[in-house]
């Protein structure tokens, strides 16, 4: 989309209206077809109305999609390098038509902004994901993957009228636009401001970086993390900005300013690193911190890089004539023990750098274990001891799975007998039966409502661990995909120990309490877990108990040092 005003006037502007329009386009939307965003959408659109996607005046058009694509260009010739559009299903596109006007949504149908349709086109997804990623694999990308399940098929261009910026109830005073850091580094008098973005817990070698980098180019420090898809429930992400809040006060006074970005990413790598450029200059930087690995899905992790390393680098600094924001590599430092101080990584061997790296810092949080005062400073180490205390106080799920008769409801039975028994956290049974009956009795024994059962279990379970308590589910659970999937999200909040009751189908049958088998081998029942369907072995229990082996008393004995072992209890 193309924007006629001025750059340094119109980035400082947002693109919501003067409240006696807002009043007007809220009549006007009580006729109009109207959109809920989803959380991505949400966030493209927080951008494009608070001018942090500027020179955008909505969401692209076909032409400057295609421009965005091939060259990294509006069709007005400005650098841009991510596409802005607004995905929709087909049956959604077909109800509209070009010069239609439409309400833009929150997720409980709050009135945002009215979009005026400017193009409708089908998208192709291979093309876009060649151009925006560097491959069509889903398999190799998780940008891929995302942009073929989760974006729709058909795009919506046009510009917006905004009524209001999407509501936050967290850290408003943090949540500043660009209008709000443009004004704010004017008043401290800051010409030259570094951004600096990250996603990351910061550390003592973090804040070197940031400082040498500051030194070498005369910049104040603008701290602009992303907390862009978390879901407000998630912990973790209150975690972050505490830890970024505490962080900030171990810099000189009236050096350093810290907001957050509501950005959701798209993890493109060089056009990645551009973009967030952009955007920082848009806030107000005239320089930007990029990594060598900036912007790869990969970085930070054990799995190999998918784009070159410093390409990000080079792709930013190429196009700093054009973009008017000048590129700042980031150089990694550690903490030299024999020097006692901080060193760039590329000017020591790595045998002479300590470090702790953030799988070894979370076993050490989980093991309640020193975090040394050269890693990260005290007042940060105390912040992520509130949200990630040791394993001994977390939540936790035992998620036992097996055929029916296997012995799982009785171990689980005994589980919570011997948990009630310790009194240090909350205790709930989700034996599959009972589930069946209070929380979804109307679900058929089809392969997708068992998918569903399983899913509500985890879901009940998430919150009993995210809130500290100890969730025990002894469902069937025949299907590796829900169960993986309760795996997934209930490790986010705690503990989570999968447990495969074994034992063989000839012996569930003599058990058989219930006649299920006797009704399934006559043909009186179908659809019985063992005969007439499947059950799926877990691929990687943490336990595997087979009760034709042993009482269940000696199972939850096993269990128990399992769990001990693990640091789940004392």
């Amino acid at each position: 989309m193309k924007d006629n005003l001025s750059h340094t006037i119109s980035y400082s502007e947002s693109l919501i209206v003067h409240f006696c329009r807002a009043k007007e386009l809220r009549s006007e939307a009580v006729h109009l077809i109207s959109l809920d965003l989803n959380r991505r959408q949400l966030r493209d659109l927080e951008s494009l109305l608070n001018r942090a996607f500027y020179p955008l005046a909505g969401f692209l058009g076909q032409d400057d999609y295609q421009g965005v694509l091939q060259e990294m260009r509006l069709s007005d010739g400005s650098v841009w390098p991510i596409p802005i559009c607004l995905d929709v299903s087909e049956e959604f596109a077909a109800s509209l038509q070009t010069g239609q006007r439409i309400g833009l949504n929150d997720q409980e149908g709050f009135l945002l902004a009215i979009l005026t349709i400017s193009d409708i086109w089908k998208g192709d997804k291979k093309a876009e994901a060649k151009a925006l990623y560097g491959t069509t694999d889903p398999e190799q990308h998780p940008g891929v993957q995302a942009l073929f399940a989760e974006v729709k098929d058909w795009y919506i261009g046009g510009s917006v009228e905004g009524v209001t910026l999407p509501i936050h109830y967290d850290f408003c005073d943090l949540r500043l636009t660009p209008t709000e850091s443009n004004r704010r580094f004017i008043q401290y008098g800051w010409r030259r401001v570094v951004g600096f973005h990250t996603k990351e817990y910061l550390h003592c070698a973090h804040r070197e970086m940031v400082l040498a980098a500051a030194r070498e180019t005369g910049c104040s420090i603008f701290l602009h993390p992303v907390v862009g898809m978390d879901h407000p429930g998630n912990m973790e992400h209150y975690t972050h900005v505490h830890c970024y809040q505490e962080f900030v006060q171990h810099f000189p006074r009236n050096m350093i300013q810290l907001g957050v970005i509501p950005l959701a990413e798209r993890n493109a790598g060089p056009r990645e690193a551009l973009w967030h450029a952009l955007i920082r200059k848009n806030y107000g930087c005239s320089h930007f911190m990029v990594a060598a690995d900036h912007g790869d899905p990969f970085a930070d992790t054990n799995t190999d890089l998918f784009y070159p390393q410093g390409e990000a680098q080079q792709l930013v600094a190429s196009l700093a004539a054009d973009t008017g924001i000048e590129m700042v590599p980031e150089q990694a430092m550690g903490y030299a023990e024999q020097q006692g101080k901080y060193v760039y990584l590329t000017e020591v061997p790595n045998e002479e750098v300590k470090n702790i790296t953030s799988k070894e810092l979370k076993r050490r949080l989980e093991q309640g274990e020193n975090i040394p005062e050269w890693f990260s400073f005290p007042n940060v180490v105390a912040e992520l001891r509130r949200s990630f205390p040791p394993r001994s106080k977390q939540g936790f799920t035992v998620f036992l799975s097996g055929l029916s008769g296997s012995g799982k409801s009785t171990i689980a039975k005994v589980l919570m007998v011997r948990f009630m028994e310790m009194r240090d956290r909350p205790v709930t049974l989700l034996d599959g039966d009972i589930v069946r009956k209070n929380l979804s009795s109307e679900l058929t024994f089809s392969k997708e409502h068992r998918n569903l059962n399983v899913t509500r279990i985890g879901f009940v379970a998430s919150e009993i661990t995210k809130n500290g308590g100890i969730a025990l589910c002894a469902p069937i659970a025949p299907y590796e995909e829900s169960r993986q999937e309760n795996r997934r999200l209930i490790s986010r909040y705690g503990g989570y120990i999968e447990i495969h009751i074994a034992t063989p189908l000839e012996i569930c049958e003599q058990r058989d309490r219930k006649g299920l088998y006797e009704k399934a081998r006559a043909g009186l029942v179908k659809g019985v877990t063992g005969i007439s369907d499947p059950y799926i072995p877990p691929t990687n229990p943490e336990i595997v108990i087979d009760t034709s082996k042993m009482t269940p008393a000696e199972a939850v004995q096993e269990i128990f040092l399992y769990l001990e072992e693990q640091g789940y209890i004392r």
